[in-house]
């Protein structure tokens, strides 16, 4: 019997691998509040191994900016430990249907859709 996983994905982690495969000398260590240690990028060294010239700080450019951003961000790309159950007594023909009727939370059924929705 395969078992379920219970958490959704940690894209930050995955994301962070695949960086320090590329630019290992970007990555570096801090303390999470309990004080273990987690790796994380310097982005100001990222930003100049990805340049061809001196980055000496935030260019100009268009952006959308507002209080709770960078919150957002975090919570966007943060795993979540939930789980989708079907409700066989009000669907409508639910072993034969190719429709899907999702109530909840947005964002944790779009992280729930994600991994099984994947290029399609």
């Amino acid at each position: 019997m395969e078992k379920l996983k219970l958490h959704t994905p940690d894209f930050i982690k995955e994301n962070i691998e695949k960086l320090a495969e590329l630019f290992p000398s970007c990555v570096v260590e801090t303390r999470n509040d309990d004080g273990t240690l987690k790796k994380a990028i310097d982005f100001d060294q990222l930003r100049q191994e990805l340049s061809t010239s001196i980055v000496e700080g935030p260019q100009e450019r268009y952006q959308l900016n507002w209080p709770g951003k960078r919150e957002a961000l975090l919570t966007a790309n943060a795993p979540i430990a939930k789980t989708l159950r079907p409700s066989r007594e009000e669907s409508v023909d639910f072993d034969t249907t190719k429709n899907l009727f999702i109530e909840g939370d947005n964002l944790d059924a779009l992280k729930l859709l994600q991994e099984t929705y994947l290029n399609k």
